[in-house]
């Protein structure tokens, strides 16, 4: 995968549990861990934005773009 969620390391610094941020973002706590977990397919703009909103971060802390290893050979 090439986008990294770093989702887990802005909730540690900022001291917040997955079901309290579920609750200021007003998502499932699923949704929320598929996300969290790097399993999910896409986010929508209102969500990033009500989570950096809600960690009082920019969109880089959370997205993290990792080139693939076969990109890294050419």
């Amino acid at each position: 995968m090439s986008i990294m969620v770093n989702l887990d390391v802005m909730m540690a610094k900022r001291k917040m549990s997955l079901g309290e941020l579920a609750q200021k973002v007003d998502i499932t706590m699923a949704n929320l861990s598929i996300l969290k977990n790097n399993k999910a397919r896409a986010v929508r703009f209102s969500t990033l934005e009500a989570i950096c909103k809600a960690l009082d971060c920019q969109p880089g802390d959370i997205l993290e773009f990792v080139p693939d290893r076969a990109e890294d050979a050419k």
